[in-house]
Parts: structure tokens; C-alpha cells; sequence
């Protein structure tokens, strides 16, 4: 059994998807032809099935709820999820007799957003989706959960066998691929290093998160992969002891 040939992408909110992530879903009618596109929205979705993703759509953070939804709709229906802003640059054909695939955006985490397929009931999507279940978007002091999905797939990932470091590895029913198959920019600095192995690019509009400030785009030069990992957690909490004092 083969992935199917289908193209899912999620798009609540009902907002306007801007000209360039048209740009993106143009490149797979491009280099995918003669695959179904389906989009995924909150009139084809009973966002009530799953707690997080009524609260986050509640909330109006919908690529929160795109986060559960793309594992959601693969495991029913299987075939391939991509964000908006994934342009591909070949065909995906070769891919499709893999039971799973799944890339790298960094040595460390694994981002199902960058475009990854499956069949119907694989395994590992199973896993992914579970962990959603005992979560909520809410915290007890009313905050919201904003932990990135990749971060949070990867624990999950690395619960089921795969290494933190970048490489091609097998686990399963998912094949891991390196990050210059499906994510050739640096999420840091933002340099393109397209390959012959390159599948598809990831442009980051990241609409989940606010416009950055020249202050936080400086920090985000300065401390790179740091931003995340140690700045942006810590911020976090300070903001939360504050709140809690208001």
C-alpha cells in the first residue's frame, strides 16, 4: 500500500491567505499534478473531538490547532500534510511507497510542518496524536501553552527511538530524513542551501507568533538557537509571575 496521492493543509480562522504562501501551494499544483489538495478548516474539522484544539481555536491560535489536526486527518486518510508556506522544488512521487516520512529542521527537532506522509493508521502518527490527548492549551493561570510542536514531537519521537542529531534513521513506520531534504534554510539565520536531494523549503511566515521587535529580532541574531531554547522560555515565565501578581 502506497501513501495516497493527497495534499492536506490546514487553514482556520477563515483569515485570508496571503500572496506569499499562494506562491507555496502553487508549487505543488507544480510538481504534484495529479494529487487531491484538501484544505482543512473549521467546516470540515469537529474541532470539539479534541480539548487542546477547542481551546486553541477558542483562543483564535489556529496553527496551534493545525498542530493536532494535520496528525488528525493523515492517520484517517493518510497522505501528505504541508504548512502554506512550504514551496516545493520537485515532485513527491519517489516518497509515496515509504510507509512514513518525516524531516529535520534542526539537528535536534523533527517538524511535521515542513511537509510529511504517511498512510492510513501509521503507527507513528498514532503515537504523535495521542500525546495530545491528557494536554491542554490552557494553563492553570489562564496563559497559553505556546510550546512549538516540534519541540513537542520530538520528545515523542525520541520516546520511540529517534536520535537527536540530524541524520537519516528509521523508526517504525517513519523514515527521518536530514534537514537538507525538506528544510534547506536556516531557521536561524535564514541562509538557503538547496540540494540535489531537496524536496521542498520551508519559508517561515510562522504566523503563530507576534511580529518581532528590532529588540527581539537583535536577540535573535545575537543568541541564535539560544532565543529559543533559553530566552524565550524564560521570558515566558517572567511574564507569567507577573500576570499572576495583576
Amino acid at each position: 500500500m502506497s501513501i495516497p496521492k493527497i495534499i492536506h493543509y490546514c487553514w482556520f480562522g477563515g483569515g485570508t491567505i496571503s500572496q506569499e504562501n499562494r506562491k507555496c501551494m502553487e508549487s505543488w499544483e507544480k510538481y504534484c499534478p495529479d494529487y487531491k489538495i484538501i484544505e482543512w478548516n473549521e467546516q470540515n474539522f469537529d474541532i470539539s473531538k479534541n480539548r487542546y484544539v477547542q481551546q486553541a481555536y477558542e483562543a483564535k491560535k489556529y496553527a496551534f490547532v493545525s498542530d493536532y489536526v494535520r496528525l488528525a486527518v493523515l492517520y484517517e486518510y493518510g497522505g501528505i500534510y504541508l504548512d502554506t508556506d512550504v514551496e516545493l522544488v520537485r515532485p513527491l512521487d519517489e516518497l509515496l511507497e515509504l510507509p512514513g516520512f518525516m524531516g529535520f529542521q534542526t539537528n535536534n527537532e523533527v517538524a511535521t510542518g515542513l511537509g510529511f506522509g504517511a498512510r492510513k493508521g501509521n503507527l507513528v502518527v498514532q503515537a504523535l496524536l495521542r500525546d495530545y490527548d491528557a494536554l491542554d492549551f490552557l494553563k492553570a493561570d489562564g496563559s497559553a501553552d505556546l510550546t512549538p510542536c516540534p519541540e513537542r514531537n520530538t520528545r515523542v519521537l525520541q520516546a520511540l527511538g529517534v536520535r537527536k542529531d540530524g541524520t537519516r534513521q528509521s523508526i517504525a513506520e517513519m523514515e527521518i530524513f536530514p534537514a537538507e531534504y525538506f528544510c534547506p534554510m536556516d531557521l536561524y539565520n535564514r541562509k538557503l542551501r538547496v540540494t540535489p536531494k531537496t524536496y521542498s523549503i520551508h519559508r517561515y511566515a510562522e504566523s503563530w507568533k507576534p511580529k518581532p521587535s528590532a529588540v527581539s529580532r537583535i536577540l535573535q541574531r545575537l543568541l541564535k538557537k539560544h532565543y529559543y531554547t533559553w530566552y524565550c522560555p524564560l521570558r515566558g515565565r517572567i511574564e507569567g509571575r507577573l500576570r499572576k501578581r495583576t
